[in-house]
């Protein structure tokens, strides 16, 4: 074969487009499934617990199966994505989103949602490993944060949009009005099966395989005939797809920061998300669903704020200074629950808006520090971690709202967000602005704080 001569710069800033916007749509439509997967189940938790007669401990596992099976799939299909390659498995995990969708209308018992949600869990984690890591190693450099962020906010749209769903079902679909807002993620799963169609594998991955000729052919299709896939070679030893080199000591500082800031971030994301209603209920935030429906546009105005501002201030200086906002509102929250809402209202919006924008950055981040070889991994590792997070804080919260009331629990929200703050100035890289390679040996500069 004829390859012709150019450097790995010219393909990192290759023109966007319409085939890198292809990659885009079809890799956020399994983040849409996925926020939507995790949403509905907001609003369908107290009328199926009603209708079921169940408790707390019920209640808490049902919130956190999905989180517990993405725990699991993350790190099944994270080391699985870096050795039989990203696109098989792309296709796999939607046909498991429609099937587990589906069967939610024909649950009769708490066990039976239990599986169907760890199951659909274990779907979602495999997205989280796969997604980025494909989406990464297709774009350009100068809009790789962007098109990056946009999974984690179309995530958010998804996760709003069961919301918008769940309250149309329930005013017109009476007692099993929970059972279609379940399963109507089988809606969006369909359609992004069917853009996943024909997807082509990562000419990245093919070359850490050595599989020059596809990848080349990948790269003259896609990019035209003036690239090599020669250049998308790393100067560095190849990496086993496996675990153990995440936990080297090579990798175990980016492989720490990926996962806790991660699980910082989602712990408080979640807690609130998942039992949102009874959260405004605690702190009187308006009558109906009001007080969620504004917590949920902040949340997508939050998310867009995010995608705009990803690649115009550093990475690093983003999530420390994100932390120390929602980490200092989350504290006011506990100390002064009974605060007049004209105060309560805006500090807890503020909550709702500077997470969702800074939880972009677990779409980014994550899939840039490490390398293609074990890329699916660490994304995959840092994604069980978070919802680990995710489980543990869907597990306690009805417990300690219940024993605690919700001051107490707003400060260990604010304890949780305090630890990624601790975390994220000694570890966290900065990423902006240079290549995928060269962000996969970025260090944490302190000196990248300032804006």
């Amino acid at each position: 074969m004829n390859i012709p001569t150019t450097s790995m710069k010219q393909l990192d800033e290759s023109p966007l487009t319409r085939f890198h916007l292809r990659v885009c749509l079809y890799t956020v439509g399994g983040f849409f499934c996925d926020g939507y997967i995790l949403g509905s189940i907001g609003l369908a938790l107290p009328l199926l617990t009603s209708e079921m007669n169940l408790g707390p401990w019920w209640e808490g596992w049902l919130a956190a199966s999905a989180l517990i099976g993405i725990f699991a799939g993350a790190l099944i299909f994270g080391p699985l994505t870096d050795k039989i390659g990203r696109q098989k498995l792309l296709l796999f995990d939607l046909i498991l989103f429609v099937v587990a969708s589906l069967a939610q209308l024909w649950v009769t018992e708490p066990v039976l949602l239990l599986v169907l949600r760890l199951l659909l869990g274990i779907a979602v984690g495999a997205d989280y490993a796969i997604g980025p890591a494909l989406l990464s190693e297709f774009v350009p450099r100068r809009f790789r944060g962007r098109l990056l962020s946009s999974m984690n906010a179309t995530w958010t749209v998804g996760f709003v949009a069961s919301y918008g769903v769940g309250i149309a079902l329930q005013s017109s679909m009476g007692q099993d009005a929970w059972k279609w807002m379940l399963a109507s993620s089988a809606v969006p799963a369909v359609i992004t099966l069917l853009m996943r169609l024909g997807s082509p594998e990562s000419p990245r991955w093919l070359m850490s395989k050595g599989r020059v000729d596809e990848a080349q052919k990948i790269v003259t299709k896609y990019y035209g005939p003036e690239y090599t896939a020669q250049e998308l070679i790393s100067d560095e030893p190849a990496q086993k797809a496996n675990y153990a080199a995440l936990f080297s000591r090579k990798y175990i500082g980016r492989t720490v920061f990926a996962g806790m800031f991660w699980f910082c971030q989602v712990f408080p994301y979640f807690g609130i998300g998942t039992f949102l209603p009874r959260i405004v209920e605690s702190f009187g935030l308006g009558e109906g669903h009001m007080g969620e429906i504004l917590f949920n546009v902040l949340l997508l105005a939050g998310a867009a704020a995010g995608m705009f501002l990803m690649d115009r201030i550093p990475r690093r200086a983003f999530l420390i200074w994100s932390f120390a906002i929602v980490g200092a509102a989350l504290l006011y929250l506990g100390i002064q629950p009974n605060a007049p809402l004209v105060i309560l209202v805006p500090v807890f919006l503020i909550v709702a808006f500077v997470l969702s924008a800074a939880a972009d950055l677990e779409t980014v981040y994550p899939a840039e520090i490490f390398p293609t070889e074990v890329r699916a991994s660490g994304v995959g590792v840092a994604s069980a971690i978070s919802r680990a997070g995710a489980a543990i804080s869907a597990l306690l919260l009805p417990s300690i709202l219940d024993d605690l009331g919700i001051g107490p629990t707003m400060l260990i929200l604010a304890g949780v967000v305090g630890l990624g703050l601790v975390i994220s100035i000694p570890l966290a890289p900065e990423t902006r602005g240079i290549s995928l390679d060269e962000a996969g040996r970025a260090k944490a500069s302190p000196a990248e704080l300032k804006v």
